[in-house]
């Protein structure tokens, strides 16, 4: 199996199974001289832990980094990072059920089809437990930004229920399991989780990204657009089916005048933009203002309701999951679109200081 590295400059590459002894993964291409410790990666990883509700899997998993290489002294080295964290809570009996069988609305039909085998217990390499890595690697990504780069993220809508902006609350979302921003909605939000965990059903979420102090002038045309090489990244997370940048599907809808950002001098020779549409990237390119994406996650397709489906004998068969799972794995999956987001900016950081070492991060504009 290839493909399990992205990024250029800063590039991760993860291994590992859900139900193996461990998973990992390498960040290269990360500057020399940054402070890093494992407690500087721990946090993000416990926001992404398993069992910390009951709206989540109740697997539990501590999650503890360790760095192996690539730090001396609290500082790094600039020769690839290597991170373990070591699996301790598998129960791969709950899968023995399903071994023959494909979970519909799950990547089993497509490894079996593609590879003639696959690691059932867990989904193994397409399991959302990959993910853990990603989070330690966005830890560094913001390593490399600097505390300028603020990136934040939530659950802006679960299932059919969504926020009301009027009362969006950024630092709401670390205060209820749902990362919801938006304090009104969490009560029903809750009641609405719980009788669908009950139902043994699951369902799907949208995450909102926002990263502030983008440098200005990352990104680059034509095939190394900021965006692209975003939408990608976040599109690589587990049961995301959809991701638009800024505005979104939704500029569709609207006619050039209320879609066009328009723009005047500020201070300093700075370009204030009136809106940001474009959620921040022009052409591929950042243009300084906050970079806005978000990302519409599936329901998770292992669920207690039985489903119709077919076996590798070629047998139709219907297929429920018993075991631990989320019944909204879009809840985990906001500090994992926010890793993936670091990843993305850190990559660009560097391609863009490589190509252009003299250009500054804040350009401006001469005033007359």
């Amino acid at each position: 199996m290839s493909h399990n590295s992205f990024g250029h400059l800063f590039r991760v590459t993860s291994w590992g199974e859900s139900h193996g002894p461990a998973i990992g993964g390498v960040v290269d291409g990360c500057p020399a001289g940054i402070p890093l410790t494992e407690a500087d990666i721990q946090p993000f990883l416990d926001r992404r832990r398993p069992g910390q509700s009951k709206f989540v899997t109740q697997r539990q998993e501590p999650d503890q980094v360790r760095i192996l290489s690539g730090v001396f002294e609290g500082l790094t080295t600039g020769t690839p990072i290597s991170l373990l964290i070591e699996n301790q809570d598998q129960r791969s009996k709950d899968y023995g059920e399903i071994k023959d069988r494909f979970r519909p609305g799950h990547a089993d039909l497509a490894y079996h089809l593609k590879y003639g085998v696959r690691d059932y217990r867990g989904g193994g390499r397409s399991s959302a437990r990959e993910t853990a890595v990603r989070v330690a690697a966005g830890a560094i990504a913001r390593k490399v930004l600097g505390p300028e780069v603020v990136i934040r993220g939530a659950m802006v809508q679960m299932g059919p229920l969504g926020i009301d902006r009027t009362r969006l609350d950024w630092a709401e979302a670390d205060r209820n399991p749902f990362f919801c921003p938006d304090p009104g909605a969490v009560a029903a939000w809750e009641e609405k989780l719980s009788a669908t965990r009950k139902a043994g059903s699951s369902l799907g979420a949208v995450i909102e990204l926002v990263a502030e102090g983008v440098p200005v002038g990352l990104g680059a045309p034509l095939y190394g657009k900021l965006d692209a090489d975003l939408a990608a990244a976040l599109m690589s997370i587990n049961a995301v089916k959809g991701v638009e940048i800024g505005e979104g599907f939704a500029s569709a809808a609207l006619d050039g005048e209320a879609n066009a950002d328009e723009m005047r001098m500020g201070a300093n020779g700075e370009v204030d933009f009136l809106s940001n549409h474009a959620g921040g990237i022009l052409g591929g390119i950042s243009t300084g203002q906050p970079v806005v994406a978000r990302f519409a996650v599936k329901p998770t397709s292992s669920i207690l309701t039985p489903r119709r489906s077919v076996d590798r004998f070629g047998q139709e068969v219907e297929v429920l999951t018993k075991g631990r799972h989320d019944p909204c794995v879009g809840i985990r999956a906001v500090p994992v679109g926010e890793a993936m987001l670091a990843c993305v900016l850190a990559d660009h950081l560097l391609r863009h200081r490589a190509q252009n070492p003299d250009a500054p991060l804040r350009p401006r504009l001469p005033r007359n």
